[in-house]
């Protein structure tokens, strides 16, 4: 039986990896070592999955655009000094591998730079499932439709054949902006209530049910 999709894109942090906590603390780090308050949780977490120039920007609305470029070397600072230390969420590396195995096209979308999913990925062992990745300093950030539209191009794959996967509005929105059906995880950076917003083909709170969604529907 033909599969409904041919090539599934995930987002990267607050998806596969459990890292939008991370990504918090090191905003609001990087803000303080240049005595800027730093934003809250909240308004933090509604920049993870942009690019980190944008993500910054628009976390710290207040600084100057003259300290754009110190505040996000700090940023950087801070999280490649524990990023070794972050994890996958429980069940995603064997999600892809059967996604893998059982023959979709695989990719990542993601706000991370090329430098950073680089070392995501082998640090996680997931380098060779995928067959090709996007990033921010690559194309348009989210919601901008440019890495999926890329990565269609260059995996030969119809809009109506791709699924994007995420965890924020910025995911969900720029597969809408790409002709793309999307899902939304809700256990990362946005609520569940706000990715219900931008009308997934479903939400979940498991990966283990994402996984079997995909068995049966992907």
């Amino acid at each position: 039986m033909e599969r409904n999709y041919r090539l599934v894109v995930f987002d990267w942090d607050g998806t596969l990896m459990d890292s939008a906590g991370a990504i918090v603390a090191c905003m609001q780090a990087a803000a303080r070592d240049l005595g800027l308050e730093p934003p809250d949780d909240t308004t933090a977490r509604q920049v993870i999955g942009l690019g980190l120039r944008d993500a910054l920007s628009r976390a710290l609305p207040g600084a100057p655009a003259s300290e754009h470029n110190r505040i996000a070397e700090r940023y950087r600072h801070h999280y490649l000094s524990q990023d070794h230390e972050l994890s996958l969420f429980a069940g995603a590396y064997e999600l892809v591998a059967e996604l893998r195995e059982v023959g979709f096209l695989l990719g990542v979308a993601t706000g991370k730079s090329r430098l950073g999913l680089n070392r995501a990925l082998d640090s996680t062992g997931l380098a060779d499932f995928f067959h090709a990745t996007r990033c921010a300093d690559e194309c348009n950030s989210k919601p901008a439709p440019d890495m999926l539209f890329e990565l269609m191009y260059e995996l030969d794959a119809e809009p109506e054949r791709t699924l994007m996967i995420g965890d924020t509005t910025h995911d969900l929105q720029m597969a809408r902006n790409a002709g793309v059906r999307s899902l939304g995880v809700g256990f990362g950076a946005h609520s569940r209530e706000e990715l219900a917003r931008e009308d997934p083909l479903a939400l979940f709170d498991r990966l283990s049910d994402l996984r079997e969604w995909l068995r049966q529907h992907g």
